[in-house]
This record gives C-alpha cells, sequence and structure tokens, in this order.
C-alpha cells in the first residue's frame, strides 16, 4: 500500500440512501486534492468519517488507510488526522497560548516552561510574537485563522483535513491563510484533502480536483 490517504469504493449512507456515487480517491504526502460537489452531497461527512466522527445515521462504506493502516480499524484519538473547519473553533475561556499547548503532544521530562517556550516560538514563526497571553475574542478573523492552523500543525497530523477553512474571510485573507496552509502541508510532507464549493479553488492551488456526484 502506497504512502499517503487512500480510498477504494466510497460511499456514504443517510440511513438507507446513498448520498454520492461511489468514488476513489489517493493523495500522496505533499499533495493537496480539492473535494467539491454540490451541497448535501456528503463532503463534509466524508472528512468526518475519515476521523470517525459520523452521526450515528451516517455510515460510510469502502476501504480507506493512511500509510498503509486500515483506519476502520482504529478509534479516531489514534488517526492522528488533522481536521480544520470553517470556524476557527478556539476554546473562548483558554488564552492563545493555553489553546496552542492542549495540541502540543507532551515529551518526556517536558515542564511547564518548556511547554510554554514551545508555544512561544511557533507563535513567532507565525508572525504572532507575544500573542501568547491574548483573549481569542480579540484576534481578527486572519489572527483566529493561523491560530487555528497552528493549533493542528502542533498537534502532529499524519494527515490534513480541511472543511472548507477559508470560505469566511475576505478575498485578501482567503489568498493569505490559504497560502500559509498549502506551504505547511506540502513543507511537512502531509497528505491534505480539501473540501471546497468553489470549483475553481483546484486550479488557485496548483491542485487536483474531485468531483462528488450526488446520487439522484
Amino acid at each position: 500500500m502506497s504512502a499517503g490517504l487512500v480510498g477504494r469504493d466510497l460511499a456514504l449512507w443517510l440511513d438507507e440512501r446513498r448520498l454520492f456515487r461511489p468514488l476513489d480517491l489517493a493523495v500522496v504526502p505533499g499533495e493537496i486534492l480539492v473535494l467539491t460537489g454540490p451541497s448535501g452531497c456528503g463532503k463534509s461527512s466524508l472528512l468526518l468519517a475519515f476521523c470517525g466522527l459520523l452521526p450515528g445515521r451516517f455510515r460510510l462504506t469502502g476501504d480507506w488507510w493512511l500509510d498503509g493502516t486500515d483506519l476502520r480499524a482504529l478509534p479516531p484519538e489514534s488517526r492522528h488526522l488533522g481536521l480544520l473547519f470553517q470556524e476557527a473553533l478556539l476554546l473562548p475561556h483558554l488564552t492563545v497560548g493555553e489553546n496552542l499547548a492542549l495540541a502540543l503532544p507532551r515529551r518526556r521530562g517536558e515542564g511547564a516552561a518548556a511547554r510554554r517556550a514551545r508555544v512561544a516560538e511557533t507563535l513567532a514563526e507565525a508572525q504572532l510574537e507575544g500573542y501568547a497571553d491574548r483573549d481569542p475574542a480579540t484576534l481578527s478573523g486572519g489572527q483566529r485563522a493561523r491560530v487555528a492552523l497552528l493549533r493542528t500543525l502542533l498537534s502532529g497530523p499524519r494527515a490534513l483535513l480541511l472543511d472548507e477553512p477559508f470560505a469566511a474571510l475576505d478575498p485578501a485573507l482567503r489568498t493569505e491563510i490559504r497560502g500559509l496552509v498549502v506551504a505547511a502541508a506540502r513543507r511537512a510532507g502531509l497528505p491534505c484533502l480539501l473540501v471546497s464549493h468553489d470549483p475553481w479553488e483546484a486550479a488557485s492551488l496548483g491542485a487536483r480536483r474531485l468531483e462528488m456526484i450526488p446520487e439522484p
């Protein structure tokens, strides 16, 4: 089995109704695949299914692997998939630094000061130096999007699943944040599956596009 995120004969069901025609996909490390299709055909639900987070009435059939590992055999917390939503879901009762620290895998013998230093270094690299003590409510939309991306990357994912994370941003910010996501995915060698309603998004990213065809 090749490296990356692979799906074969995937079909999403709501009760007994199939939402889209079965499809195959393969995303190699460092590549971005843009998943498009009309509203309601199951694009976002497919991402949740990969993560093992589908609501009860939905089910995904077919086979899917990450780096040769059958994801169906693993609990959600062991799949190591980074999921980024349209809304930057930062915990409002925590500071920016505390939000990021939650995602940091613990290192043996690492104390609180060392973890704070890692968070501060990460923020500085993203042009957010000194933001560790900020309340998330005080951030601009672009800053919130960057912090959400940093938190996802700090968790050490093996693949990125992006559910229209740029849709709520104005055009200039959309271009900026999209560039950050693409660069981060390619730099880390992560397969990246991006859900979009924009049929031109793949071209703007220099990425392949896969169209989901809804069942009639």
